[in-house]
């Protein structure tokens, strides 16, 4: 592969050669991959995956042993020996891919590369929530074991002026027949075609030269890959970073919450502390009548909605006083009025006085695992409501990131279907 020199601004996505798997190496292509490794609930979605295929992509990406080290070591040696046996193999000559994802109601697609990281990064690729520093060291050091990038992180950008360009090249590229097809358990249909055209290549290069990005999903392995190429001096395989980059002027994407899992602190603690603080209301179930008052009361304010004792509990209306005691008044209003940022700064430091750490909270992707999850710990769900896609590009613009895990941009790419060895290039 080669490594041109820094872009002058905008975008640049280049070829690689794609490692995949050899459909006759596996049972099937859909048994051997995963979401994303934060999307996967463990313990039961870890073992459900590992059991499918003894090939399954998650045993790459979240490895089982007793130490970290060990879990990176047994990825590494698990992707060395698919590659030995055959399991998995490279395409013989670098391109891009596209990449289509649909369901029912949901048409995705977009071009997967490697993407330049040695571009000035401010006003570029825009990052909009925090990351936690042990998650990044974790994906780092996998990375590092493994030399691969073993899933793409997803970027979006609008392409409003309308126009030839990426989009173009994608629309042409469908048309052809895919290097795979196959369906998930989860009913979405995925499709990749390669890019190998010098001229459609030229033509996604333009384009993208004058866009910038904003990071949907994968703010952790961004950060991996700044960190990682950081370590590395010279130009090389680590100065890019393997991403879905999706025009969502032409395929809009879906913006879910992330709910909060937590674990030390029953409902009924959870509602004693808010008296006098909020206002509180059981509603009716099931689930998605709940969630259905739960976006009503977001529409006019902060809003929440508690789960784990079996009922659904609103929690709205918080008291003017306490916010402007607890929430940070050095950023923008609309920052400031988030319902991440009234959670975190309010509810967790304040109210009910809950460490942001893995031992006290879990961040859960699926509405009805996190309500279960707190049923059977005895623990308390904190359901959010999706914030709109343009706040979160405005807050990203102004340089303002959003408090962790504050949405959820999809679908998601499944993992599995084409990886990056940083051995090849």
């Amino acid at each position: 592969m080669n490594t041109p020199s820094p872009a002058d601004q905008g975008l640049r996505l280049i070829p690689f050669r794609g490692l995949r798997y050899v459909p006759e190496q596996v049972g099937s292509l859909s048994a051997v991959t995963s979401p994303p490794y934060d999307v996967v609930v463990r313990p039961d979605g870890l073992h459900h995956l590992e059991s499918a295929d003894p090939h399954n992509i998650v045993r790459l990406i979240l490895p089982q042993a007793e130490t970290a080290a060990a879990r990176h070591e047994q990825a590494a040696e698990t992707l060395n020996r698919w590659l030995a046996e055959g399991v998995l193999a490279p395409d013989d000559e670098p391109a891009l891919y596209v990449y289509e994802q649909r369901d029912a109601e949901i048409l995705q697609r977009g071009i997967v590369g490697a993407l330049e990281l040695s571009v000035p990064s401010e006003g570029i690729v825009l990052p909009h929530e925090d990351v936690m520093s042990d998650v990044v060291e974790d994906r780092a050091d996998l990375m590092r074991t493994t030399a691969a990038h073993l899933e793409p992180l997803l970027l979006t950008y609008r392409s409003d002026d309308g126009g030839p360009g990426a989009t173009a090249v994608i629309e042409r590229t469908v048309d052809r027949p895919p290097l795979l097809a196959t369906t998930t358990e989860d009913g979405f249909r995925h499709r990749l075609w390669a890019i190998t055209d010098p001229d459609d290549r030229a033509e996604i290069d333009t384009d993208l030269a004058r866009r910038q990005a904003l990071i949907a999903d994968g703010h952790h392995r961004w950060a991996t890959y700044l960190r990682l190429q950081r370590e590395h001096t010279g130009r090389g395989p680590w100065d890019f970073g393997l991403v879905l980059l999706v025009d969502t002027a032409r395929y809009p994407l879906r913006v879910r919450a992330i709910h909060r899992l937590l674990r030390r602190l029953p409902v009924v603690d959870a509602l004693a502390a808010l008296e006098g603080l909020f206002r509180v209301r059981e509603v009716d179930g099931p689930l998605p009548q709940a969630l259905d008052a739960l976006a009503e009361a977001a529409a006019e304010g902060n809003a929440f909605l508690l789960a784990g004792d079996g009922g659904f509990h609103l929690v709205d209306r918080p008291d003017a006083t306490l916010l402007a005691r607890t929430v940070p008044t050095d950023r923008p209003a609309a920052w400031q009025t988030l319902d991440a940022t009234v959670l975190h700064s309010v509810l967790l430091d304040h109210v009910w006085r809950i460490p942001d750490a893995p031992g006290h909270i879990a961040y859960i992707h699926d509405t009805a695992a996190a309500v279960e999850q707190a049923e059977r710990l005895g623990a308390t769900a904190v359901l959010m409501h999706p914030v709109r896609e343009e706040v979160v590009r405005d807050l990203a613009r102004q340089g303002v990131t959003m408090p962790r895990k504050s949405t959820s941009f999809g679908p998601k790419p499944a993992t599995g279907l084409v990886l990056r060895s940083l051995t090849l290039d």
